[in-house]
């Protein structure tokens, strides 16, 4: 298995076959290429790809809503 970053990924294959080969929306990828998330593509022996992303833990969803592990 081959972990490459998102960006180097769709340089070398386009925005529009990165999301067709992961199942989302070229949209999808164009905002994640935007917002700089830390996303890995992981290229398995038979070609097929997935994608992970790394983010801290914990995590909140969206900066605006309370941590919901805060306790009182």
């Amino acid at each position: 298995m081959k972990i490459i970053p998102l960006s180097e990924y769709v340089l070398a294959n386009g925005q529009a076959k990165t999301a067709e080969a992961l199942g989302v929306y070229q949209s999808a990828i164009s905002k994640a290429l935007k917002h700089k998330r830390k996303v890995n593509i992981l290229v398995k022996e038979n070609g097929k790809i997935e994608a992970e992303e790394v983010r801290p833990f914990p995590s909140k969803s969206r900066p605006d809503e309370p941590d919901a592990l805060a306790t009182p």
